[in-house]
């Protein structure tokens, strides 16, 4: 991951999130982490660790950070600094068995067409993200994206993160 920005995702704020409404509620870690599993041991599952580590770290995966978004009631705008976040940013229930993702391939097309309509090469729009032109165009085979780098493509798009996620069953 480059080096973070002072307008990229929050992680820490995200964390200081989860705990308040974790101490609120009286919850352990591990009972957010079943909560946000919807009570259901799927691959790829959030761990009490994983939610209880993600303020000390730079980058977390970007799929786990939707779930924690979703928890928490709250909009991935809502954790960048100087975006303001509204209805329209609200992440939508995946509903009863399914979970939320990042639609990489959706957000890959969407780049390329941004990249093309301001004239840009790879390289160019990757500097003007932060990213490196690499990490943009393996959008194109799906796979996962990392928080706060998947932030940083949205807003360089000026569109909400919300359109870039889809419910799947895994």
């Amino acid at each position: 991951m480059p080096m973070a920005r002072p307008n990229d995702f929050s992680l820490p704020a995200l964390f200081a999130a989860l705990d308040q409404r974790r101490r609120e509620r009286e919850l352990s870690w591990a009972a957010v982490a079943a909560e946000m599993n919807g009570g259901q041991q799927r691959p790829r599952s959030l761990s009490a660790t994983t939610i209880s580590g993600v303020g000390r770290r730079t980058a977390a995966e970007g799929d786990g950070v939707l779930q924690m978004l979703l928890w928490l009631g709250r909009s991935p705008e809502s954790f960048v600094p100087g975006l303001a976040a509204g209805d329209r940013h609200l992440l939508r229930s995946p509903g009863p068995g399914r979970v939320l993702r990042w639609d990489t391939k959706g957000l890959f097309s969407a780049l390329d067409a941004e990249r093309r309509h301001r004239q840009l090469t790879w390289a160019s729009a990757a500097r003007d993200v932060g990213l490196t032109p690499g990490m943009m165009r393996a959008l194109a085979k799906g796979g996962r994206m990392s928080v706060p780098a998947v932030m940083r493509l949205v807003r360089w798009l000026g569109r909400p993160a919300s359109e870039f996620t889809h419910a799947t069953d895994r």
